[in-house]
């Protein structure tokens, strides 16, 4: 009797026991295909996109080293494959050199500047570059952060002048061995990020730039001449923000030296446009002051 109900009780745990162990079998199949699901979709956003701007998301930094020379110095940079894969351009380059050995992954760009090329890897790897965009929730506005506690705005209380240099309008040029002088650097990166297909980070250079006074007349036509360059007509945000900034500064662009003369040299696109957008912008002003004459006189 007791032999037959100790068996009994054996039975029923090994039964239980079984059935745990399936369970377990059965979510541990489950989990993995959660995790294989999980793994192709970053590996997807990886990719396909770019991190969000102010992201704080930290990179997976366990990928390969690729190495990395830019400019005609062939200044070397080392970046991990996962970072510089968010960039489209990027993820092609680092597919065709799967194969290659650790001491052949490298990626050759001549014609880029390093100190261009450093500001998109750093955005790559923080979702921003320096000095960083900051926002004051308290009066809904966009800053660049303090640089040895100078503001732009403490600098030049005007849009731009002929010259002046100093704190951050130094720090907003670069000088571009392409063009053989200094151009606004967002406009650099800008450019750069179109070439590398970071949407994101055009868009965060774009902000940065209308934050930026106190550049004189020529650095701004040159960087306007550099954006018409490198951009394609389907692409007009770059080319409509200088636009917009030499009709909203005509003053201090009528009065300049500079920029007669590059206006009777001529046989550039933008000079076309300009004169469209302000025709534009007379006809809106128009039009504005005819509805304002019709709408008193229906209240008369």
């Amino acid at each position: 009797m007791f032999k037959r109900s100790f068996h009994a009780a054996r039975e029923r745990n090994d039964a239980q026991t079984s059935k745990v162990r399936k369970i377990s079998k059965r979510s541990f199949r489950d989990d993995a295909k959660q995790r294989m699901r999980e793994a192709l979709a970053n590996t997807g956003n990886t990719l396909d996109t770019s991190p969000s701007i102010g992201s704080n998301a930290s990179p997976k930094l366990n990928s390969a080293i690729t190495t990395v020379s830019v400019g005609k110095d062939q200044r070397l940079f080392a970046a991990h494959e996962d970072v510089l894969a968010r960039a489209p351009w990027f993820a092609k380059e680092c597919r065709e050199l799967f194969f290659a050995s650790p001491g052949q992954r490298r990626i050759n760009l001549p014609d880029e500047e390093p100190e261009v090329f450093s500001i998109v890897l750093e955005y790559l790897y923080k979702g921003d570059y320096y000095p960083r965009l900051m926002h004051d929730r308290k009066i809904q506005k966009s800053t660049l952060e303090d640089v040895e506690g100078l503001t732009m705005s403490s600098i030049s209380p005007r849009p731009f002048n002929e010259k002046q240099t100093g704190g951050l309008t130094e720090l907003a040029t670069i000088y571009h061995h392409g063009v053989g002088d200094y151009i606004l650097r967002d406009t650099a990166v800008y450019c750069t990020a179109l070439r590398f297909g970071l949407s994101e980070l055009q868009r965060l250079a774009l902000r940065k730039q209308g934050l930026q006074s106190g550049i004189d007349v020529a650095t701004v036509l040159r960087s306007a001449r550099f954006a018409y360059a490198y951009t394609p007509p389907s692409d007009s945000r770059l080319r409509a923000h200088y636009l917009a900034l030499i009709i909203r500064s005509r003053k201090t662009f009528k009065r300049s030296g500079t920029m007669q003369m590059e206006m009777e040299k001529g046989g550039t696109q933008m000079f076309f446009d300009l004169f469209v957008a302000i025709c534009n912008h007379v006809d809106d002003v128009t039009e504005m002051g005819s509805s304002s004459g019709r709408s008193l006189n229906i209240n008369e």
